[in-house]
């Protein structure tokens, strides 16, 4: 066996005519273990910010900012840090990360004031921003393409169970610990995290056969796949569903029917991202304006941004069987559920388990649109087109933390803001309509894995 004649190995097509196995079940579970603590430390800041506004002396404005600059460190650090990805790897890019954030969620716990508030925020945004897009790269490039929205989608509902733990884990710590003890707590266990990601996780095959990197690390990476595989360093490797690309340029992502494909992109994530960062900023908020109980409104987030992940998943399972239109689905219905929510049609008895169906539209639109942002790009530039569409889309989040300040400040009648927020929805289900418009003239090619053979 040892003595074989290398041969020409087509690891996409090796990679996409496998079943998921117990390799992918390991990474799936890993990234989906960091991106709980990524949630949880995104969101974490709107169910403390009621705490921090009495002890810190923080006023509507102060908090839009701190809202806004954890958001605007995801647009920066999406941007840097997928393009690092795209450079050094996956791996090493997604661990720096997950240690810096966890080290920064520690050290928010003891900001003594506004000021350094919002710098831990933004520079915590920063690892944040920059590791989701790699890790949604590094799993879509193990899977096949028929399961890459499902994989992510899975992934992503870790985002939201941390979002989601975020309002009970602020209820049971902050009143006997303070704000500070739920920063501890989500700082430490990022760190656990981390450290599993440091020993388990590992190199994209498909970044390093697409940078012509480290032949017998791709060898026995796929020896780790499927122990039984025939697979020697010496075997060419190949990307048999791309074009390999040493250096990425920015204008990569508008080559082709990228050109249409990655403005809309942007698009419907901005108008996303706005949606769900002024529902988990300032939903709690809101609702306590509006008479509810600060620990009801809380639980009401909740439930509604979890049952949104679950929401999100189902509708992947659609998209990966019928294409990108299903995505649409979702923000279609949410458009006039909004409308009569903030124009006051709602009944009195009927507002929460409203205000929860909008939260799982708005949520598992938002996942959605999440799991598709990586997988029209080529794997040499996956991770910076996915960093920049997160990146350019959560600018709609920094919005997001504003236009929640300016509404409350503004005297407008509080439940008119799920009418205006109606437009995030409308202008996200055109833009997919356009997407799925262009992609449905893509033709996909069967291939095979060239002399590859199962080891007797």
């Amino acid at each position: 066996m040892m003595n074989r004649l290398s041969r020409t190995v087509d690891v996409a097509a090796l990679l996409d005519q496998r079943k998921l196995s117990s390799f992918n079940i390991k990474l799936i579970l890993l990234s989906w273990l960091i991106t709980v603590f990524d949630g949880l430390d995104m969101m974490m800041v709107s169910y403390t910010a009621p705490y921090m506004r009495d002890e810190l002396g923080l006023s509507k404005t102060m908090l839009g900012w701190v809202f806004s600059a954890g958001t605007f460190g995801m647009v920066i650090g999406g941007l840097v840090f997928s393009n690092l990805g795209d450079r050094i790897g996956r791996r090493p890019t997604v661990i720096f990360c997950a240690f810096t954030f966890g080290l920064l969620t520690i050290a928010t716990a003891f900001a003594g004031n506004y000021e350094v508030l919002l710098a831990l925020r933004f520079l915590d945004g920063l690892a944040i921003g920059g590791m989701l897009p790699l890790a949604w790269a590094l799993n879509i490039e193990f899977v096949p393409n028929r399961m890459r929205g499902t994989v992510v989608a899975v992934i992503m509902m870790g985002y939201t169970i941390g979002s989601a733990s975020a309002a009970p884990l602020t209820n049971l710590i902050a009143p006997h610990h303070g704000w500070e003890g739920v920063y501890l707590f989500g700082g430490i266990g990022t760190l656990v995290c981390a450290t599993a990601l440091l020993i388990y996780l590992p190199e994209s095959v498909r970044f390093l056969v697409a940078k012509g990197l480290k032949p017998d690390l791709v060898a026995s990476t796929l020896k780790r796949v499927d122990p039984s595989l025939d697979i020697l360093p010496g075997d060419r490797f190949i990307l048999g569903d791309e074009r390999t690309a040493r250096k990425f340029r920015f204008a990569q992502l508008f080559e082709g029917d990228l050109a249409a494909i990655t403005p809309l992109l942007w698009i419907a994530y901005f108008a996303s991202s706005l949606a769900i960062y002024f529902g988990s900023n300032w939903g709690p908020l809101l609702l306590e304006e509006l008479h509810i109980a600060r620990s009801t409104a809380a639980i009401v987030a909740s439930i509604g941004g979890l049952c949104g992940a679950v929401a999100g998943m189902v509708l992947m399972r659609i998209t990966d069987k019928h294409g990108p239109r299903s995505v649409a689905l979702f923000p279609a219905i949410a458009v006039p559920v909004l409308l009569l929510l903030g124009l006051g049609y709602v009944p009195e008895a009927l507002f929460l388990p409203v205000i929860v169906l909008q939260a799982i539209l708005i949520g598992g639109e938002h996942s959605a649109v999440i799991s598709i942002s990586g997988v029209f790009y080529p794997s040499a530039i996956r991770a910076s087109g996915g960093g920049a569409v997160a990146s350019v889309g959560k600018i709609g989040g920094v919005f997001g933390g504003f236009v929640g300040g300016y509404i409350l400040a503004s005297g407008l009648p509080i439940v008119r803001s799920y009418a205006l927020l109606a437009v995030c929805p409308l202008i996200l289900c055109i833009a997919i309509l356009g997407i799925a418009t262009v992609v449905r003239g893509r033709v996909v090619h069967e291939t095979r894995p060239l002399d590859v053979v199962p080891a007797g």
